[in-house]
């Protein structure tokens, strides 16, 4: 039997909103079901429209991942966070690479709000590669390195990370059941792969162990978004849990 009532109450589809304005983000937004689908807003966005363009989202009942990827000494960070999560975000995200007494001073932070949004770190950056990292002086092999990051994530006390589907089996089974990740990259089966080499289908992301699949233009590329966010949603309750 297949079980959909945590898809109702806990939508897995996080919309990416890549826009450079709020008329357009808004044009899409008016589309969208928040039963079916959270936001994410990142730095393009929110540097244009700023803080009340996200307490227009969360009126029209949207949970907001506020994906500003905060990197700073800790104490920065850690006001960062206040504010963030006093907009009433439901996720928000910093950079694991600032380290465990910044990650620390995050996670203080966001617990001494009434919001308490959900917290996590981002491990590599999708854009960089093995010569990326050798580059800036990290010498072991990029997919060690997310583990060591994602764990150091888990010891300072964050929800869990942003990751790679193809990353999530080996961060599941190490990190434990609870642990969240956020898998970027995702595209259905029945769509154009646009320029991924590397696509995981919304089922099979999780099933290798995602918590949450951030989609972007399978959905605001559509000639319908509505209509392809019910079929990606219902490619997901199709998963028998």
């Amino acid at each position: 039997m297949t079980n959909t009532s945590i898809f109702k109450n806990d939508p897995k589809i996080i919309v990416a909103l890549d826009y450079a304005d709020a008329a357009s983000a808004l044009k899409l937004v008016n589309q969208l079901d928040p039963a079916l689908c959270r936001l994410k807003v990142g730095k393009e966005l929110f540097t244009a429209v700023g803080p009340q363009f996200i307490e227009t989202l969360i009126r029209a009942n949207f949970g907001v991942f506020l994906d500003l990827k905060f990197h700073d000494i800790p104490n920065t960070v850690a006001k960062a966070c206040t504010a963030a999560s006093n907009l009433g975000v439901w996720m928000l995200n910093v950079h694991a690479s600032g380290g465990l007494e910044m990650m620390q001073a995050a996670r203080a932070a966001v617990n001494n709000t009434t919001t308490k949004p959900i917290l996590i770190a981002v491990t590599v950056l999708t854009s960089m590669n093995q010569a990326s990292l050798n580059k800036i002086g990290i010498q072991t092999d990029l997919a060690t390195h997310v583990l060591n990051l994602a764990t150091l994530t888990k010891e300072a006390g964050l929800d869990g990370v942003v990751c790679s589907a193809l990353e999530a089996q080996i961060l599941r089974a190490e990190l434990g059941k609870a642990f969240c990740l956020v898998t970027p990259g995702i595209r259905p089966a029945n769509v154009n792969q646009d320029d991924q080499s590397r696509v995981v289908t919304p089922r099979d992301a999780l099933n290798m162990g995602a918590s949450y699949l951030v989609i972007g233009r399978p959905i605001t590329k559509a000639t319908d978004p509505l209509k392809a966010l019910e079929a990606i949603h219902q490619e997901c309750i199709n998963l028998k849990l």
